[in-house]
């Protein structure tokens, strides 16, 4: 290779890799063009994603899309929420229809690495159970066999009942529906015995039904369903924006910041507290944020331990227990890296 020849390919790969770089920025761009994230939920699964009184999405998945609207665009509520059913939700990501899927998802190694998206983290560590109606006389998943079952077409649930049955000696006759709301229709109206999905969906729609109490979730979980945000592949930075966002709330809960201390804690002496909140270093600049990315998302949104409590444990209707979505501190699996 001639000098010149050597300054021409230098040259040409500086352009190859400048567009790149452009491309790897786009998502953030887009976002703030639009002045909105996009962010596909569910319809209306409650706890998760659903319309309150007022028209608005609330829930855990609505409120991580939250806090990477404040992240980015300094306000909360700069979030287009756009209802996807289980067949649709990746099609959706794929074609740039949404920003990020925040949708009950399960992370699955097939999923990570044949679909276009990546999985940023786990907002919500969950597993497959089984709603049955309390005067069926069944306590346990293993009394199971005959059973019509009740399920999505489009999602895990569908491979684990087959695995589950197959693995116990069961047979079992599958009644697929589309959508959450179909399939607890089904099941009120008579059409199986059994309705299976995550056990976060079950509790959501065993309080849809006319008497809550007329149903029960067995104590049997047969699968692991880690459920987290996704974005599309090839785009680093936005990657990390939206995985960054969730760390922040819970390394906000695991250091006691909370909505109601935060400009408090802005003057606190531990360095990692004044790192998280962007008093010492500028720990956004390689994400394209300001160094106050972490404050606005706890101002606005909360720590990870506020977003759950509100939506589905204490403070909601579910009163569904920490559990594994605990801190590793307090005996679960949440664990952040740090910022630093």
């Amino acid at each position: 290779m001639t000098h010149h020849d050597r300054l021409a390919w230098l040259a040409s790969s500086a352009l190859l890799l400048g567009g790149i770089g452009l491309a790897q920025a786009a998502t953030l761009d887009d976002v703030r063009e639009q002045d909105q994230v996009r962010c596909g939920v569910n319809a209306a699964q409650p706890g998760f994603s659903a319309l309150d009184d007022e028209d608005n999405y609330r829930g855990l998945d609505t409120d991580v899309c939250r806090a990477i609207a404040a992240a980015v665009l300094g306000d909360a509520e700069k979030v287009h929420f756009v209802p996807l059913n289980s067949v649709e939700r990746f099609t959706a990501l794929q074609s740039s229809e949404v920003d990020v899927l925040s949708r009950t998802t399960t992370w699955t190694s097939s999923r990570d690495t044949t679909l276009g998206v990546n999985f940023t983290g786990v907002s919500y560590y969950d597993g497959q159970a089984f709603l049955v109606a309390s005067d069926l006389g069944v306590a346990s998943a293993t009394e199971l066999d005959g059973a019509a079952v009740c399920t999505q077409s489009g999602t895990t649930s569908e491979l684990n009942l087959a695995d589950y049955f197959r693995a116990n000696g069961m047979e079992y006759e599958p009644v697929v529906f589309d959508s959450p709301e179909q399939s607890i229709a089904g099941f009120e109206a008579g059409r199986c015995d059994v309705l299976s999905s995550d056990a976060s969906q079950l509790y959501a729609q065993r309080m849809q039904l006319a008497d809550p109490d007329s149903a029960m979730v067995l104590p049997e979980v047969i699968s692991k369903e880690p459920l987290g945000p996704a974005v599309r592949q090839g785009d680093d930075q936005w990657f990390n924006i939206v995985k960054w966002s969730l760390f922040a709330m819970l390394n906000a809960e695991e250091l006691g910041i909370t909505q109601a201390n935060v400009d408090e804690m802005l003057e606190s002496d531990n360095p990692d507290i004044a790192r998280l909140l962007g008093r010492d270093g500028n720990y956004g600049e390689g994400m394209g944020l300001t160094a106050d990315w972490a404050y606005r998302i706890v101002k606005q949104v909360g720590n990870y331990g506020e977003m759950f409590e509100r939506n589905v444990g204490a403070g909601s209707d579910f009163n569904i227990a920490r559990g594994q979505n605990a801190l590793w501190t307090e005996g679960g699996l949440h664990y952040a890296p740090p910022v630093r």
